[in-house]
């Protein structure tokens, strides 16, 4: 199993668990819609109960928009290293790798773009200056690489391309619920999923691949 796998099958800790709830809550309801009651609820503790872990609800949203900028980065540097120490990486698998890994965010965690496109103005200034300055950096690793595979391609529209994947991959909110495998057939919330469930999410998964590689290739054709 790959560390990236490795990392994703780990057991959640209780704080894990209570930043995962308050995302999907707050992403259905708004912050402001949500109570630290009902976030306790949700994971089986009392609300005051969650003052052991977090101060409160800025504290959770804090954390939430700034640990996901954190590891985007993180899982971005890693596969540009890993590819690097393997001696045989190339620019188009590398390319593949970090478009796999945003494409397990955009399907795995999705209240967090919701809660990223509506709720970042909530954080203190320097917390929002942080997501801003992570996420600038994590442009700027897809962007070395989108430029290693096409050289010709001038660094301002490598950088808008990848801006405009982003907002591609992105996307997964507005799709609708994504249907697991047959294994595995109701839901991460144990709910069923809806009759109007997308395809299943490896064939949702390889769809917005194709997508972002087609998007990169267009960008990289030089009239």
């Amino acid at each position: 199993m790959s560390t990236h796998a490795a990392a994703r099958v780990a057991a959640p800790t209780r704080r894990e668990q209570i930043l995962r709830e308050a995302a999907r809550l707050f992403a259905e309801r708004g912050f402001h819609g949500v109570g630290v009651d009902e976030i306790g609820a949700a994971v089986g503790i009392s609300g005051p109960g969650l003052y052991r872990h977090f101060p409160g609800k800025d504290a959770m949203l804090a954390e939430l928009l700034v640990g996901i900028s954190e590891r985007l980065l993180a899982g971005g540097e890693l596969r540009v290293s890993e590819d690097a120490a393997s001696g045989d990486g190339s620019p188009e698998a590398l390319l593949d790798a970090l478009i796999e890994g945003h494409i397990d965010f955009a399907l795995d965690d999705r209240p967090l773009i919701t809660l990223h496109d509506r709720e970042l103005d909530r954080l203190r200034d320097t917390d929002r200056k942080r997501v801003r300055r992570l996420q600038r950096q994590y442009v700027e690793v897809w962007v070395a690489v989108v430029r290693d595979l096409y050289p010709d391609l001038p660094e301002h529209e490598a950088r808008a391309a990848v801006h405009a994947v982003f907002g591609l991959l992105n996307s997964t909110p507005h799709l609708g619920s994504v249907r697991r495998p047959a294994a595995t057939p109701r839901g991460a919330s144990g709910q069923t999923p809806s009759p109007g469930a997308l395809p299943g999410r490896t064939e949702t998964a390889a769809l917005l691949h194709r997508l972002a590689r087609g998007a990169f290739a267009a960008a990289g054709e030089r009239v």
